[in-house]
């Protein structure tokens, strides 16, 4: 029988990664908070319809990439591939318009059927953030900054790069997709073919192709600077004003879009070169008008989500959560007062490892590989006289001491 192995594109996360993946999690957790965001727990699959009608039919997520089944109840299913429409349905579905503004934070598994490479697999996890109710530049500074502040917060702020661009509002996107269209045409039998679909469909996709003789057309392609109204041209400003104001380094790149339909004005992304191949950490921008293309009241938005496997990659790795306390009977006669101990002491707070067999000897030297902090030894002598032995395994000192003060006596190795 052949061995079992994960399904391609997914991987056990164990306790050394995983302890990454926490610091990850809890240190953008933490940060976000700080910044007035709550968290929220979404679904991990939805009504495809959720992604279809706000990520675009013509998105490589949904035309190639997502997971999506029938469930015994003929319902077309989607596994998630992103959290921003999903916050966008919960806000609607809940009927959350009158206590805007909402700012969020969500954490969580991910799916998208694409080809695995390093930092990138197809079942990933992301945390992002989501800002409902705020049209105004300083709401797109503001996220941009908490982005930063989380980077800055895992020590890997020096190896990214934020890199910005505008969409301009609708007005000044359907001026430039005129142009670009015109330009495109010219070169149309060279295009790709998903970028000879998305001509017709959404131009502005092509700017973000991945295709190499695609990329070769765009870098000559006119700009969406050329085309952008007075009011989308000051808001842009503004982003950058403040992104100047709070010294965050960034530059601009007119060819940053977002491969998705509901977006316009911010895009951003920090990118790295630090895992390979150029790649982005955290990627985002404003979205006004997805709510109401889900059907919802007119509802500005703006957020990001950050890959947490190819931060974790980056970070240094954390220590142990907790140094354990190890319980050391001599001999079986005590393994019972030893269970019991470590029941109460857990109870008070402290980390304890309670081996379930060898002898003395090989117990300590297994309390040395946990790496634990103290070690309690339970004899027949010390336990007659209601004492146990407790030895620092940093420095080797020894002493007796009560069993009724034992607790007091381990304050200094509480977790």
């Amino acid at each position: 029988m052949a061995s079992l192995q994960p399904v391609r594109g997914t991987h056990d996360i164990l306790p050394e990664q995983e302890r990454r993946h926490r610091l990850v999690q809890e240190t953008a957790h933490d940060v976000a908070s700080r910044y007035g965001f709550d968290e929220i727990s979404l679904p991990i699959f939805e009504f495809t319809e959720v992604f279809a009608r706000s990520i675009g039919e013509t998105s490589d997520i949904v035309s190639k990439e997502m997971y999506t089944f029938s469930d015994r109840g003929d319902e077309s299913i989607t596994l998630r591939p992103e959290g921003t429409a999903g916050v966008a349905r919960a806000f609607i579905s809940n009927g959350l318009a009158q206590h805007l503004p909402l700012k969020f934070f969500y954490r969580g598994p991910m799916f998208r059927y694409e080809r695995p490479q390093k930092g990138r697999q197809r079942q990933f996890h992301q945390v992002g953030v989501e800002l409902l109710g705020v049209d105004q530049p300083q709401a797109d500074v503001d996220i941009i900054a908490l982005g930063a502040h989380v980077l800055e917060a895992l020590n890997i702020s020096d190896k990214a790069t934020l890199e910005l661009n505008t969409l301009g509002d609708p007005e000044s996107r359907i001026a430039y997709r005129e142009i670009l269209v015109a330009y495109l045409r010219q070169y149309e039998s060279s295009l790709s073919d998903d970028s000879r679909i998305r001509l017709e469909k959404n131009p502005l996709r092509i700017l973000d192709s991945k295709n190499k003789e695609d990329r070769k057309i765009v870098q000559d392609a006119p700009t969406i600077f050329d085309s952008l109204n007075d009011a989308s041209k000051d808001f842009f400003k503004t982003v950058c004003q403040g992104m100047d104001a709070l010294k965050i380094p960034y530059t601009v790149n007119p060819h940053l879009v977002r491969g998705l339909d509901y977006y316009g004005h911010t895009a951003f992304e920090f990118t790295t070169d630090a895992l390979g191949a150029q790649g982005a950490l955290i990627a985002g921008g404003r979205y006004d008008g997805l709510i109401k293309q889900m059907g919802g009241p007119p509802t500005p938005g703006i957020g990001w989500a950050a890959g947490v496997e190819r931060l974790a990659m980056m970070v240094n790795e954390p220590d142990a959560q907790n140094k354990p306390i190890a319980i050391v009977p001599v001999g079986d006669g005590q393994k019972e007062r030893a269970q019991l101990i470590a029941h109460q002491l857990r109870h008070a707070g402290f980390s304890i490892e309670l081996g379930y067999s060898g002898n003395m000897r090989k117990r300590l030297n297994r309390a040395n590989k946990l790496n634990a902090c103290a070690a309690i030894i339970l004899g027949e002598d010390e336990l007659a006289k209601g004492v146990a032995a407790v030895r620092d395994m940093a420095t080797g000192d020894q002493q007796e001491v009560s069993l009724e003060s034992l607790a007091d006596s381990l304050a200094r190795y509480r977790s």
